[in-house]
């Protein structure tokens, strides 16, 4: 359903009770009784995943899978699936400038792609009350799995111009696919994922994540269809500025860090949400505890009007629906007492 998003980030900055907006779907196997398995390979699953999703939470916006697999799938890498597991890349298929050189840049639709958009088209018919949101990763995310996320920091230094070789055609590829998204879905926006540079240090995420997501959301983004940058690395607060300078519409940030730390220096016409630990909360807490810690960021940092709750990052699948139903009523109680 098409939406002015540029007005909708200013009704939230506006608004003095704010819902919350947590990366909420991959749980949905539960209210489903499916695997993970089964709803990374269907759109009718993920969509009607959403639509649970949606109707059970009164968030602020449906927002897809957070599955960094899909688009180094895409390129040919090898991925590990399991029942109840977010999906993984398996080693590296790119080493040297030559192989960057060569690898071809795919065709939106080959892999899992396809599958992606199309749910996300289905959703966006049936989630009408909220904007619906696509997740894709980042273009350094994206480089380091096809290059091993392991030898990426590595390589910014031992071969850079590698590298940046690999980054323009991650770029171009993310390019078409959100593009796509934007086109033929009825999205409203994008999450995108770019949780290794959180691991750079603030000049080489100036170098090689910076310019490529300033390319990919000048590209994309307009009135209607917005781009919401996601990094859960530990360092984003030292690299603040060149974060804040890659153009994304929104942001949001993970548990790895203080998030009242990064409000105080977030540019104030930025909405930035954040952040409670999905995994040793909301997955492996309990219904106190994910009451505490929510109540204790939304007590630091709702004085700052552009802050909105959520999730420090993707919530897990067997993540307890008692947890996630605690952080809502968490959110409820902060703005009603």
């Amino acid at each position: 359903m098409k939406r002015n998003m540029v007005q909708w980030l200013e009704d939230i900055k506006a608004a003095p009770v704010k819902k919350a907006m947590p990366v909420l779907s991959f749980p949905a196997i539960q209210l489903m009784d499916i695997t993970v398995k089964e709803l990374i390979s269907s759109s009718d699953m993920q969509a009607r995943g959403m639509k649970l999703v949606a109707d059970r939470v009164d968030s602020a916006a449906s927002v897809s899978l957070m599955d960094l697999s899909v688009e180094a799938e895409c390129f040919g890498s090898q991925i590990q699936v399991s029942d109840d597991e977010v999906p993984n890349v398996i080693g590296s298929i790119v080493s040297d400038e030559d192989e960057a050189a060569e690898l071809e840049v795919p065709e939106v639709g080959a892999g899992r792609t396809g599958i992606y958009i199309e749910a996300i088209r289905k959703a966006s018919e049936m989630i009408t009350d909220r904007p619906v949101f696509a997740g894709v990763i980042g273009p350094f995310s994206l480089a380091g799995r096809l290059m091993d996320v392991s030898e990426a920091m590595i390589l910014c230094y031992e071969d850079p111009d590698m590298v940046h070789v690999l980054l323009d055609k991650c770029t171009e590829f993310l390019i078409k696919y959100i593009t796509a998204y934007k086109e033929t879905t009825g999205a409203n926006g994008v999450v995108m994922a770019e949780p290794l540079a959180g691991l750079l240090s603030p000049k080489l995420n100036a170098e090689f994540s910076e310019p490529y997501c300033k390319r990919i959301n000048e590209a994309v983004q307009d009135e209607n269809f917005i781009v919401i940058y996601h990094n859960c690395g530990p360092s984003v607060i030292q690299m603040a500025d060149s974060i804040f300078s890659n153009g994304a519409a929104a942001y949001h940030f993970g548990n790895a860090i203080d998030m009242e730390e990064m409000m105080k220096i977030a540019p104030s016409d930025k909405v930035i949400m954040g952040n409670v630990d999905p995994a040793g909360e909301i997955r492996n807490g309990t219904p106190e505890s994910v009451r505490a810690a929510t109540l204790g960021i939304m007590e630091r940092c709702c004085k700052y009007p552009n802050f909105a709750i959520s999730s420090g990052c993707d919530i897990p699948p067997l993540s307890k629906w008692e947890n996630i139903d605690a952080f809502f009523a968490a959110v409820d109680e902060f703005y009603n007492k």
